[in-house]
């Protein structure tokens, strides 16, 4: 037996930490004095706080990490899941760091260039199209913010389905319309459509016209800047806004490995300012 001073030396965790452990249930002393309290655990309780510790390093909470030595029957299969989703999770933040990295390097170039920090907006591409008449087989709800990420699943997932049933056909990627600039106490205005080649119950006519139109190459990270951008333009050049903002999603985003190999579309329509006599 050792001591928890014993245990907690081997293992690099204060004894404070193990008696925490003990009262949620983590790992428990395998003895207790009744005398005097002290706490004693068994050798094999070594292998399982080396254990606990290093799903810690992985990042996994207390909870998780209790959940899964809870299922000691599935305990393989559980970990197995909980491994390769923790992989992915990281997988994404080295990304995520290394798209930061890149763009604080490029920060730092331009600053030993005498340029600004904010120069990069100079890079982003804005072009006045003219976008031809369409047919949307389309969604249009308030969705409250938190909800956002889980209706475009949901939302897609019907259209596709109505696209199957119906035998549409489908004329260009999926895209989602802004109706509204901000989100109100219901939520914000998002229609999530789809543009088909069939004019059936559930679609209608979309008159884009003449937009400012940007292609973003990577992560959604870059949208406000493309936003900011678009609207700088159209401010320099005499635009205002015309219709709803909106999306297009050129490449799936659930079939893609890398952020960097997104592909999104960007269009702002506008009009001519009247000028003002």
């Amino acid at each position: 037996m050792l001591s928890i001073g014993e245990f907690s030396k081997i293992c690099e965790v204060s004894t404070k930490t193990l008696r925490y452990y003990a009262e949620i249930e983590l790992i428990i002393p395998d003895e207790i004095n009744p005398e005097n309290g002290y706490r004693y655990y068994s050798i094999e309780q070594l292998k399982k706080m080396l254990f606990i510790n290093r799903l810690k390093s992985y990042n996994f909470s207390l909870e998780q990490i209790k959940t899964i030595l809870e299922s000691e029957e599935l305990l393989d299969e559980k970990l197995f899941l909980a491994l390769t989703g923790k992989k992915k999770e990281i997988e994404k933040q080295v990304q995520e760091f290394e798209e930061t990295l890149a763009k604080i390097n490029n920060d730092i170039s331009n600053l030993k260039l005498g340029k600004s920090i904010m120069s990069y907006m100079e890079s982003i591409d804005v072009q006045l199209v003219e976008v031809p008449m369409m047919y949307l087989l389309s969604i249009r709800k308030m969705v409250p913010e938190h909800e956002v990420a889980e209706e475009y699943g949901n939302c897609f997932s019907k259209l596709f389905r109505k696209i199957a049933g119906d035998k549409l056909t489908m004329l260009a990627p999926p895209m989602v319309l802004f109706h509204s600039a901000e989100f109100s106490p219901s939520g914000l205005d998002i229609e999530f459509a789809i543009p088909v080649k069939e004019y059936v119950t559930g679609t209608r006519d979309f008159y884009p016209g003449l937009c400012l139109k940007t292609i973003i190459y990577g992560s959604y990270s870059a949208l406000p800047s493309v936003y900011t951008r678009q609207r700088e333009w159209a401010e320099m050049e005499g635009y205002e806004c015309d219709n709803a903002l909106y999306e297009v999603y050129v490449t799936d985003p659930s079939q893609v490995s890398k952020e960097s190999e997104l592909i999104t579309e960007i269009y702002y329509p506008v009009k001519k300012k009247l000028k003002r006599k």
